[in-house]
This record gives structure tokens, sequence and C-alpha cells, in this order.
């Protein structure tokens, strides 16, 4: 083995020298000085790109967000619909994360973020269709039929055409959503401080977009609904177009990263070459010339350079070069499934040490996706009250939350971030899990007050209507907003820093993926409780008359459980190492959309 090394280090060949370009490769002066003018425009081209994202979650949480009374009332669904819903919400959430994969292995950003708005306006046509063409659905029940159990349900061409029009925006929804950040990340210059800046800005912002359009989405389209269902959803609709629109509309503007090819292969050719190599001894730290194969990056790319490390040091043996017949002449490597070069076993270090970070934000959410129905049933068991005409409906409650993010966000960006960087001297006040972090903090705080705030609700209480005001749930609701602007950004802004630049669709991505497992994970808590509770003829905490239950006691055991999940964070945290700063490589021709034009 040793021989084998000393051969390659002693080899004429030099690895990390430039391959020159071919003929066909070689452009000319003013091709060249026409990509050095194809700079990313940054918050000037933003416009577009976060007026497309406004109009687009208009158009989608408007058609979903009342979709359930919806197919309650118009398709005489029972406990179906919200089956249905389940079904095409996880559905949804599982198809991002292979639309991310392919986004960033073939077809790139853009044209996902396009095909998913199409087919988007397609589902969402086919929606208000149900509500305009009687014939799609249902005939309409009266209240006399509906008490006595005589509607008539959807017939299998009507239930047929619904189903085909959620798989519709369940596709559009999952072709978005997890590109849309990275291609905004796109649009800056990250090379620079201020195009850091901006990166660090531009997720405040965003999510202050995010909950402006759910405030109006929750409020004055869901009012629209109760109206008239057409307009309701034709509104939606036709915001979805002019978002369809205006990112078309900066189209020529736009920097288009070129696909990277599919990052299993990449991941499977380490794994292998590693395990092939496996009794290979490593070279001696700090000896890597020669050593290992470290090939220049492609013009093409816009990715940081990974130096090697010494974490998961086995997996530095599928990158050493065992013998110089495994590199070409022009620096090429002939057999990729044994032998990888260093950028791709750091990519997949990369990986493997945001997984254990990932599992932590399971149970971090499930005070998210876990506790929205008892918050409902909290509030109208309150006086909801405002003035003597005026009943704020239950389900509005939780509006406090996006209240405090829409005013919170710019305060935090504005304001507390640069302080805070005048303080640490580092970039973004403090770093990317400390912000995650403290998001665990106020997650579990807001757990135990709303346990303390229902204990005293239910402990007001005359058996029928708890005479205490429903502004009692907004400290929770607070703490909950804060909880979103910590954790839930921090988490979409550590994705997007730390995987590799090409697999930002796929980083986005989990943060979906994270909701989605994390509502399985408050259905089985809640599926536990109902079983182990209420013995000896007690009611059990969660039962469906709350002010007869112990939901104060689930709350509690949801603060502690995130107690526990903020221990286990505070381990994988401390473990964990951010991405390497390299060498940044990009390339005149990263900014000039003449190699992507023809795919869009």
């Amino acid at each position: 083995m040793e021989a084998k090394h000393t051969r390659s280090i002693n080899s004429p060949l030099s690895i990390s020298t430039s391959i020159p370009p071919r003929d066909d490769q070689k452009s000319s002066p003013d091709d060249s000085t026409e990509k050095k003018q194809r700079k990313p425009l940054g918050w000037k081209i933003m416009p577009f790109i976060l007026g497309n994202e406004t109009f687009e979650r208009l158009g989608s949480f408007g058609i979903t967000a009342n979709f359930t009374v919806y197919m309650l009332t118009m398709y005489n669904m029972s406990v179906y619909s919200i089956a249905m819903l389940g079904i095409w919400n996880g559905l949804s959430n599982f198809l991002t994360v292979i639309c991310a994969f392919v986004a960033d292995a073939y077809t790139g950003k853009f044209l996902t973020i396009l095909c998913g708005s199409f087919a988007t306006i397609l589902g969402m046509l086919m929606v208000t269709l149900t509500a305009v063409v009687p014939n799609l659905r249902p005939p309409q029940c009266t209240l006399e039929q509906r008490n006595h159990g005589q509607c008539i349900g959807p017939n299998k061409a009507q239930l047929a055409f619904l189903h085909i029009a959620l798989c519709f925006l369940a596709l559009g929804g999952a072709g978005i959503r997890p590109c849309s950040i990275p291609f905004a990340v796109d649009q800056f210059d990250s090379t620079t401080d201020k195009g850091r800046k901006d990166i660090n800005s531009f997720f405040n912002w965003y999510y202050t977009s995010f909950s402006m359009v759910l405030l109006i989405t929750s409020t004055l389209v869901v009012y629209v609904q109760t109206v008239n269902w057409a307009w309701g959803f034709a509104i939606p609709t036709v915001c979805m177009v002019l978002g369809l629109i205006l990112l078309f509309a900066g189209s020529r503007f736009y920097i288009y990263v070129k696909p990277e090819g599919s990052v299993i292969y990449s991941i499977a050719q380490v794994l292998l070459a590693a395990y092939k190599k496996r009794r290979l001894q490593l070279p001696c730290d700090g000896v890597a010339d020669g050593v290992y194969y470290d090939p220049p990056l492609e013009k093409t790319s816009i990715v940081t350079k990974l130096p090697l490390s010494s974490q998961c040091r086995f997996l530095n043996k599928g990158a050493i070069i065992e013998d110089i017949n495994e590199i070409k002449a022009d620096g090429g490597c002939i057999n990729p499934w044994r032998l990888c070069s260093i950028q791709q076993v750091e990519e997949v270090k990369c990986l493997m040490n945001i997984f254990p970070v990932w599992t932590s934000a399971i149970i971090s959410c499930v005070s998210l996706t876990g506790t929205g129905t008892f918050l409902v049933a909290q509030a109208l068991k309150m006086d909801r009250h405002l003035g003597h005409n005026f009943e704020v409906p239950a389900p509005s409650v939780g509006v406090i939350t996006m209240i405090v993010n829409v005013i919170f966000l710019p305060i935090y960006d504005r304001l507390i971030v640069p302080a805070l960087e005048n303080i640490t001297k580092q970039e973004g006040g403090i770093t990317l899990l400390q912000r995650i972090g403290v998001g665990n903090i106020w997650s579990i705080l807001a757990m135990a007050t709303a346990g303390f705030v229902e204990r005293k609700r239910r402990a007001s209480t005359d058996g029928v209507e708890s005479p205490i005001f429903f502004m009692w749930l907004a400290p929770q609701l607070t703490l909950m907003g804060l909880f979103e602007i910590f954790l839930i950004l921090g988490y979409i802004e550590f994705y997007n820093k730390q995987f590799p630049e090409h697999m930002r669709s796929i980083g986005n991505s989990l943060v979906f993926l994270t909701v989605s497992v994390s509502i399985y994970v408050s259905s089985l808590v809640i599926t536990l409780v109902h079983r182990y509770t209420g013995k000896d003829g007690r009611p059990n905490w969660l039962t469906d008359d709350i002010n007869a239950g112990k939901l104060d006691y689930f709350y509690f055991l949801i603060a502690g459980l995130g107690l526990l999940n903020f221990m286990y964070f505070l381990f994988v945290a401390s473990r964990f190492r951010y991405k390497a700063t390299g060498k940044k490589v990009v390339a005149a021709e990263t900014y000039s959309n003449v190699e992507q034009d023809s795919s869009i």
C-alpha cells in the first residue's frame, strides 16, 4: 500500500492544474465580454420573484384555506373529506422531495417552477369549475336534509374530477415550493459580503411576505368564499395567473444555474469507492498533493470548492489515487465508481452532517402541527366578541401568530440583526444553529404557556362556556410566532446554506418533509394519549368536551417532549461542523444564460 502511495505522490500528473478547453468550448472575445456583463441583479430582480411568490401563495392557499368547509357543505362529504385532505397534504409534501431532486439533477429550478405553476393553474381552474358548473358537484343539500342524513354525495365522475384537481394542485405545489427560495438565492452574488448580507435579509423578507399572504387568505379570501364559492376560488386562480405572468416578465434577467446531474449517483459512487479501497492506509494529515483526486470544478458551476476535511475520514479513501492508470491523460477519471473527487467526498460528508440536525426538527414542529385543532376548540369555549355586534370566528384566532410575524420580522432584520452583528461580529448576528436553538426555546415556552392558559380557562368555566376573553390565547400565539421566525425560518436558511449549492432544492424540500413527518408524529402522540389516559371511568385528556378533559396536560406533555428534543438538538449541534469555505468558483459563464436559454 505504501508503495502505491509513493508512486502517486511522485507522479508527474498535476491533478490541480486547469484542463485546457476544447476548441468547441472556446468563446470569442465578444462572447466573453457579454458573459462578464451577466451579473446577479440581487434585489433589483426580487420584485419579479417575490411578486410571483406572493401571487402563487395567494392562489394556492386561497384555494385550500377553506377547502374542508367546501367539501362538507358543497360536496356533502363527512369525515372522508378530512381524510382525503390529509392524504393530499401528505402526497404534496412527499412530492416536493421528488421534484426537488429532478430540478437539481435534470430540469433546473426555473423550468420546474414553470411546470409547477402550469399544473397549479390547471388544478385551480378545475376546482373553480366545480363551484361554477352544478353538474360537477352533488345536488345542494338543505339544512333539514342534512340533519336527517339525507344528503346525496358525489358520484364517481364528480369525485374523480375533484381528485384529479387535487393531484394537479399537489404536483404544482411540489414543483414550486422547494425551488422558489433556491432560485431566488441564485440571483444574489454570494461571493461578496454585500451579496451574503442580502441573502440573509432575503430569508426574513420572504417569510414576512409569506405571513402576510396567510393573513390575507385566512381573513379576506375566506370571507369571500363564505359569500360566494365561485368568486372565492376564481380570485385565487387569477392571482396565480398574474404570478406566472410576473415570473415570465423577469425571465430575461434571471441567473439560471445549470443542473449538475443525479446526486444519488454521486453519493453511491463515493460510498462504493470508499468501500472498494477500505484496506488502503490513509496518508498523514496535511499530505494531500498527488495522493487525492482533486480536479478543478467546471467553469459553468457555481459551487464552493470544498477542502478535504478530517470528518468521516473513512470516506477519504474513495478519493485516494491508488494507481496512476486511474487517471486519464486530460486529468479525468477512468472509473468514477472506484475513484471520486475530494469535492464529491466532501459533499457526501455535508449530507451526513446535516441529517442528525434534520431529525431534531421533527419533534420541534409537533407543537406547530399537532395543536391547531385544540386551539380552535379552546377559542369556541371563550368570549370572542369585539364590541356588541362582531364575534371573531374561532378558526381566525391563529392570525395573531401571523400578525406577530409580519410586525416582528422587519424589526428583527433591520434593527436586531445589525445590533447583534456589532456585538458578536458574526454575520447575521448569531449562527444558524443558535437561531434554531432559540426557536426551540420559544416552542417549549409556547406549549408551557398554553398549558397554564388552558388550566385557567377550564377553572373559570361554568361547564358550558368560559367567560374569559379569547385574547388570553395571545401569549402562546405570540410565542408561536417567535418560534416560526427563529426555528422554521432558521431551518430554511440552514438548509439553503449548508447543502451543496447544486442540491439546494433538495435541501429546501426537507422543510416540507419535516412538516409532513411531524404531522404523523403528532397523530401518533394524540393516539397514544387517547389510548392510555382516561382510565377508571375518567375521560381522557383529549375528550371531545375539552371542559371535561385535561388539555393542559397534553400541552405540558408536548413541552416536555420539546425539552428532551432540545437536549438532543444541543448534542447534535455541538458535533456539527459548518460547511468549509474553500475557494468559490464563479466563472463568467455562470452569470450568463446562454447555456440555459435553450431549456426555457
